[in-house]
């Protein structure tokens, strides 16, 4: 590589961070503030209340709604929290931690997660009913299986647990406390980005992009993913959808990926996505890796080739009206 092309190289790749980091912080940020208020406005107890007979249906306590409930509006981590204190007089079964962990998994993040899908092109309808519908459907079918089965009904051991249980982040950091934290977040958002689009660059110039699309061509062809959307999806996959949909979001406004690719691969990460992370922690709960991973990753497969299969045959009237967005909703 030549010195005026090295210098071009870096050039395009910083244009790349500063494109994809501006997008998904402008997205972000109010988003963020927006959750915040809510929490100070008792919106995550509402919420919990609503869900607590939604959690029956799914073989859970009433308690696990607000565990639900905090996961939806937040994260992962919050959803944790919030389950150390609930969980302690539950008494609940490994097979039962693991149908609430599915659902957390499949279903955390909404607010910034589904602005994401939606600037990426899919309608917000869509991208709710999805994760919300699936995470639900998928925890009836766990429990259903491991109901059937009299599978994983010892009693749960926690692997791990804070210290002090005493109040949840929620209820304990002042507004100032909470700012460092997301723009800690926020920093390491942008550090991952740097590192990920540097990542991908290397892999294009040696040539190693264009193998994995080549070995991932049968199942993406299954689910109808093009492979314009292959080395995004999974990044999406293993780090998580706000980096996956953030590199789709701009693939998208370059005209470089198809409306139907961008629906099947945001569509699969909706179920399915940061399988390492976020698997390891509710493993942390006691969930165990057949419903943390393993069946979700099937059930994600099955639920978008059919999906796909349905819909994206559909007018392209149908698919303009209910599927898609121009983008810059």
């Amino acid at each position: 590589m030549t010195k005026q092309s090295a210098t071009e190289t870096l050039r395009e790749l910083a244009k790349e961070i500063y494109e994809v980091s501006f997008t998904l912080f402008k997205i972000m940020i109010p988003t963020l503030i927006i959750i915040k208020i809510l929490e100070e406005m008792g919106g995550i107890t509402l919420l919990g209340e609503l869900l607590e007979p939604v959690m029956g249906w799914v073989g859970l306590p009433e308690s696990m709604g607000i565990v639900w409930a905090t996961t939806l509006l937040t994260n992962i981590y919050t959803g944790m929290l919030i389950f150390f204190t609930q969980s302690m007089n539950e008494g609940l079964t490994v097979a039962q931690i693991t149908v609430l962990s599915g659902m957390m998994l499949m279903a955390h993040g909404l607010p910034v997660e589904a602005r994401i899908a939606q600037k990426a092109g899919i309608r917000l309808s869509v991208t709710l009913t999805l994760r919300i519908g699936g995470a639900l459907l998928y925890g009836y079918l766990l429990n259903m299986l491991y109901s059937s089965g009299q599978w994983l009904q010892q009693p749960n051991q926690l692997i791990w647990q804070p210290d002090d249980l005493g109040s949840s982040a929620l209820q304990s950091s002042s507004l100032a406390a909470w700012a460092i934290e997301q723009i800690q977040g926020l920093f390491a958002v942008f550090i991952v980005i740097c590192l990920l689009l540097t990542t991908l660059k290397l892999l294009r110039i040696i040539g190693f992009e264009r193998l994995i699309n080549w070995l991932l061509s049968p199942l993406l062809q299954l689910l109808k993913i093009g492979k314009e959307a292959t080395t995004i999806t999974m990044v999406g996959i293993t780090l998580g959808l706000s980096f996956g949909g953030g590199l789709l979001i701009k693939e998208a406004k370059a005209g470089h990926i198809a409306k139907d690719d961008i629906f099947s691969s945001m569509g699969l990460l909706a179920l399915c996505h940061s399988i390492i992370e976020d698997t390891l922690l509710v493993m942390l709960l006691g969930a165990h890796i057949s419903g943390a991973l393993w069946l979700r990753i099937l059930f994600a497969l099955i639920v978008i080739s059919l999906l796909s299969r349905w819909l994206l045959s559909r007018s392209a009237a149908f698919k303009t009206r209910y599927l898609f967005t121009n983008g810059s909703a």
